[in-house]
């Protein structure tokens, strides 16, 4: 391993707080083409145990990292071919640990165009400059007497063109840089303004008209949302890096940083004046926009991947959901004038049947529908019904539970599923080529059975960014988003393990090892072949060689095949480690799999060996315990209570149960099934302290709620986990409330969460971290839900 290699590794591994062999050992794996899931799951003994987190970051790191030492070997190049490179700048190139250190050293140096420093020199001026700042005593009147020329008309122009080499050297000194940047960061404050004329068009970010506080403490979300203002033109946004000076007569404390790092010290000298000057200038001209810009971007890079891993755990958890199982299903998309689209899937997700029902206005035929799905049910033999949680759903809801009323004898449940980004799946490409002769509303009806099935398999069909758990996704880094939230998917797939004889395309794509050609391929050969009996078969499907077996074949389990052993997430290269378990004891493979009484008194350690360890060993023998077992929780379902369908039922401190939908920086949003869901501030999910409230609750949870207020002309609804808590009015729906106590429910009086963070906030409707994310969030929320 070269000595670059092993710094970069030491590096990772003091970062991560493990020891160098294992980072070394998992980037070699990670060279080589496994996948972090592989990693995780079958190579623990080289890795020591690294989990699937450590793995990613790791990963994100190594590639920052060799991305910076290709960066460090350009410069140095460039230097070298300049015949510039001194030991001690190549000392200060070698020893830079970070992209923005390494441009600063490279910024003297850089190719760049003719500059007015760059015009002086060539006129003979550098001599000037080197005068005036290396002896203040010197009048800058006399001295420029000495350079005028063809090209230098007046002492005024020799002054000049000396200010903008002298300018031009300090705004290039790395180290001075360094300091201004670390006094910006720790000092400046985000400042925020609502353009003149734009304040009605810009309601909802009326917090931030008159804003200000300290731009390294700037929530996550407050941040987003100041930029989305100034995005749609309501909002100007400026970093005061010296915000105790009061506007117009400001002089910047960085002006001081640059006259100390150059040992300036201004005490009526003949050049002090003209060399305070040029330190003025040099700040207002040279530094401040680039550093303030640079100060603005890395705070908003934070914020965003803050906001994408808000993002990432909730798509976590909603991936992860309890699956309802194998089960006949009733999918039902509801609607009011186009009716309720029904289709009827079997325990593997096959459509059996469809039909349209018109049970609302203004059709209304209410008896009929309840026939009509009494009819499917017998038929098809249909233990669940799935209603959409969209328009008509608490109505289709009553009339699901008629036709459960009606025919108990056919044991049925009705369940509320969200629908968000079905809409997305029945116009997509995969959609259209799996049911080409389809409505696309009957698609939709069929996406909303299935994900009852099984979220997870359904879910994978839609593009992340589309399911709608985001914060301010469309306002982040798309790259950045979508290598997170694939990652997301690939863990949670691999995680729970995939059927191989009857996955469907996209989720094939999301194994270990595969791609979206393999994966259909795999699903080609199924067809052509009939169903896989053994893994073994896989090294049949056309491309799939060794290494992409290697890296699959643990994580694709058949069901009744020939091998019981396939059934579970025992990878096939530890079939041997199972084979002398039962050689041993001298049992068959099909007496020793759930026999937690034999399996609970083996040694482990008999049976390690050369290749197999302690740690994969033991999990062999958890495996065997609960071959095949499930790592998502037991399925549950909320009740939503009767007679609250909308907002105008809602009254305060009623108590509902719901489920929560999304879970963002300040609080969570619960659906209490009126077609709009609420919020529980993060100062309402419990009655200690938390820092996030995903301590609390994720998305799917089944939660207690209580109503603390309601506003239905703008559709916020306000709700709190604690029980003990009181509304803040007795007026309870259609209150009119202030702005600073109905952002989106948020409570005035209740602030402590966001106050312990924010320091000089100027702006006093903060109960919410802003009412710009409480509106526009649970807008585009409210829209991303229809879909």
């Amino acid at each position: 391993m070269s000595v670059l290699n092993q710094q970069i590794i030491h590096q990772i591994a003091s970062e991560l707080s493990v020891q160098d062999q294992q980072v070394a050992a998992a980037v070699t794996l990670l060279d080589e083409g496994s996948t972090v899931p592989f990693i995780a799951r079958y190579r623990k003994e080289k890795t020591g145990g690294l989990d699937d987190t450590q793995l990613r970051n790791l990963e994100n790191r190594l590639g920052y990292l060799r991305e910076l030492e290709d960066r460090r070997a350009v410069i140095l190049k460039s230097i070298t071919e300049q015949e510039k490179l001194t030991p001690e700048l190549e000392k200060s190139i070698l020893a830079a640990d970070n992209k923005t250190r390494l441009e600063d050293l490279y910024l003297p140096y850089k190719p760049k165009r003719r500059t007015k420093g760059e015009i002086a020199k060539e006129q003979g001026l550098e001599p000037l400059a080197d005068a005036l700042f290396n002896d203040p005593n010197l009048d800058p009147e006399v001295v420029a007497k000495e350079y005028l020329s063809a090209d230098v008309a007046d002492e005024k122009a020799a002054l000049d063109g000396a200010k903008y080499i002298l300018m031009e050297r300090f705004a290039e000194d790395a180290d001075l840089l360094n300091k201004i940047r670390r006094y910006v960061k720790q000092n400046a404050h985000l400042e925020s303004k609502v353009i003149a004329g734009k304040e009605k068009e810009g309601a909802k970010f009326q917090d931030y008209f008159e804003h200000s506080e300290l731009a390294t403490k700037v929530p996550s979300h407050r941040l987003l949302a100041m930029l989305r203002g100034r995005n749609e033109g309501v909002l100007q946004l400026t970093l005061n890096a010296d915000p105790e000076q009061e506007a117009p007569v400001r002089e910047s404390h960085c002006e001081s940083i640059i006259a100390q790092h150059f040992d300036l010290s201004f005490n009526q000298k003949a050049a002090d004046k003209w060399l305070k000057t040029v330190v003025q200038w040099t700040w207002k001209i040279k530094i401040s926009l680039s550093v303030e810009n640079e100060v603005l971007t890395e705070i908003r890079e934070a914020a965003e991947v803050e906001a994408i891993r808000v993002f990432a755990n909730n798509l976590s958890d909603l991936l992860m959901a309890a699956p309802a199982g194998a089960k006949t299903t009733i999918g039902i998309d509801p609607g009011f004038r186009t009716g309720c689209k029904i289709a009827v899937i079997d325990k593997t997700g096959k459509l059996l049947d469809t039909a349209t029902i018109f049970p609302h206005e203004p059709q209304n035929h209410w008896d009929k529908s309840i026939r009509t799905i009494e009819h499917l049910a017998r038929t098809h033999k249909a233990e669940l019904i799935a209603i959409g949680n969209g328009t008509a759903s608490r109505e289709t809801d009553k009339l699901a539970a008629e036709v459960v009323k009606k025919a108990p004898e056919l044991k049925l449940t009705k369940i509320m599923v969200s629908e968000a980004g079905a809409s997305v799946y029945s116009a997509s490409e995969f959609a259209a080529n799996e049911f080409p002769d389809l409505d696309v509303s009957i698609r939709g009806a069929v996406s909303i059975a299935r994900r009852l099935q099984d979220p997870l398999a359904e879910l994978v069909k839609i593009e992340p960014k589309s399911i709608g758990v985001g914060q301010y996704q469309h306002d982040v880094s798309q790259s950045l988003l979508s290598k997170s939230l694939d990652a997301v998917v690939e863990d949670c797939v691999n995680a729970v393990g995939v059927d191989l004889n009857t996955a469907s395309v996209p989720l094939l794509t999301r194994v270990s090892g595969l791609n979206k050609t393999l994966a259909n391929n795999i699903v080609k050969y199924r067809d052509a072949n009939g169903r896989f009996d053994n893994r073994k078969d896989l090294k049949k499907v056309e491309r799939l060689g060794p290494k992409a077996f290697e890296q699959c074949a643990g994580f694709l389990k058949i069901v009744d095949g020939s091998n019981p052993l396939d059934a579970s997430s025992v990878h096939p290269e530890a079939y041997p480690v199972v084979k002398r378990i039962i050689e041993t004891h001298q049992r068959e493979v099909n007496d020793i799999i759930a026999n937690q009484d034999f399996l609970s008194n083996l040694a482990a350690n008999d049976f390690i060996d050369d290749t197999f360890g302690l740690p994969t060993v033991k999990d062999i023998i958890k495996e065997l315990e609960k071959p095949g077992r499930d790592p998502r929780p037991e399925f549950k379902t909320a009740t939503f209570k009767e007679g609250v369908e909308t907002l105008s039922d809602l009254k305060a401190n009623m108590i509902l149960e719901g489920v929560v939908t999304n879970v963002t920086n300040f609080g969570a949003f619960v659906d209490v099934g009126v077609h709009q869901d609420g919020l529980v501030h993060i100062s309402s999910l419990t009655d200690k302290f938390v820092s996030e409230p995903s301590e609390v609750v994720k998305a799917g949870d089944i939660v207690k709620v209580k109503v603390l207020d309601v506003d239905v002309p703008r559709k916020r609804i306000s709700l709190t986990m604690r029980m003990d808590e009181q509304a803040k009015s007795s007026s309870g729906a259609g209150s009119n409330r202030s702005d600073a106590t109905r952002n989106n429910g948020a409570r005035s009086n209740n602030q402590r969460a966001s106050n312990q963070r924010v320091q000089g906030n100027k702006s006093s409707n903060n109960a919410l971290g802003g009412g710009a994310m409480g509106n526009a969030f649970a807008d585009a929320f409210a829209k991303a839900k229809k879909k």
